[in-house]
């Protein structure tokens, strides 16, 4: 019996393939003159998925029957229906706890320098206008002080809410139900966004958190207030955010994630008081290696034992 099939339908970390050769076959469909052939020729012995964002819903999923397994590289999943592929016996996976420091360091860095406009000061720099003396203004806000709600208190969120502390930054959160920690929960979001300054949005992207922070969160929020996404732009509601920071009812954003990633807003290219970054909150080496080593351990333990390790909440029933 010839080893396993696995569908790689697009590029992937290369510690992927390699931690993959010798446990299966794996067909790189990207590379295929006719894709469609291939997927048509081999359905019935593909068991397996690796994909680092390929759109995967219910009909895609048909055309594979023998597909049992669906390995993402990231946490977020949010590009594959999950429900879908649970109605089909499809088990998904993703790659929980080895970016979470990663990202959490991002989100206090965009923290900073959204807070202290460091962007803004080195653009001072580099563009001339220190060289004759003449200081960057002094920033409004400060660290110190602020209240910070995070939407979505899971592994990162309570990372980020571990680093803000020592600033002294207070942490309240919203999440569907309250959690056993010490913060402050708010079943509401518009009435969280009014009791703080400082928004930080961590919660997972789909449909069910689309526009969750919308027009009426970010008026809540105030003429004091900063957003900081590092989770998925679809939970902003973008325009509502350009028209917010352009007309000053909150005072910034720092943005690591967009609505249409790549493509970003063009309005928020033009807004002084939106720093942006190409959504690199996990993209170091090391951590994208321990993702790229977590699908793989995920596809090798259910190749050999009918399990992987780390399934989405839609898939846990289907684990034994």
């Amino acid at each position: 019996m010839g080893l396993p099939v696995v569908l790689m339908p697009g590029p992937m970390n290369e510690a992927v393939a390699a931690g993959l050769d010798g446990h299966c076959e794996l067909i790189r469909l990207w590379q295929e003159t006719d894709p469609d052939a291939v997927l048509a020729a081999r359905r019935d012995e593909i068991v397996a998925v690796a994909t680092g964002g390929t759109r995967i819903d219910g009909p895609w999923l048909d055309r594979l029957p023998a597909v049992r397994l669906v390995a993402s590289f990231g946490v977020g999943y949010d590009r594959i229906d999950a429900v879908a592929a649970a109605e089909r016996g499809v088990i998904v996976t993703n790659t929980p706890g080895v970016l979470d420091d990663e990202v959490a360091d991002t989100a206090l860095g965009l923290l900073l320098m959204t807070v202290r406009e460091l962007g803004q000061a080195e653009r001072y720099l580099r563009d001339g206008e220190w060289a004759d003396g003449t200081p960057y203004p002094l920033t409004r806000a400060t660290m110190h002080g602020r209240r910070m709600g995070i939407l979505g208190l899971g592994r990162i969120g309570q990372a980020i809410a571990d680093r803000v502390q020592p600033f002294g930054v207070s942490v309240a959160y919203h999440n569907r139900s309250p959690k056993p920690v010490d913060y402050r929960y708010y079943p509401s979001l518009v009435e969280m966004a009014a009791d703080i300054d400082t928004l930080m949005v961590v919660i997972p992207g789909g449909p069910t958190t689309r526009h969750l922070v919308d027009a009426e969160v970010l008026k809540a929020l105030g003429p004091d207030g900063i957003l900081i996404n590092v989770a998925r732009g679809t939970v902003v509601d973008e325009q509502a955010l350009v028209d917010a920071l352009r007309t000053n009812t909150i005072q910034a954003a720092g943005l690591d994630v967009f609505e249409h990633e790549p493509k970003v807003h063009p309005d928020l290219l033009t807004l002084p008081n939106a720093v942006l970054l190409p959504h690199v909150g996990s993209a170091t080496q090391p951590t994208r290696t321990a993702m790229a080593n977590l699908v793989v351990e995920n596809l090798t333990h259910y190749l050999t034992n009918g399990t992987p390790l780390t399934p989405v909440p839609e898939s846990a029933h289907l684990v034994k």
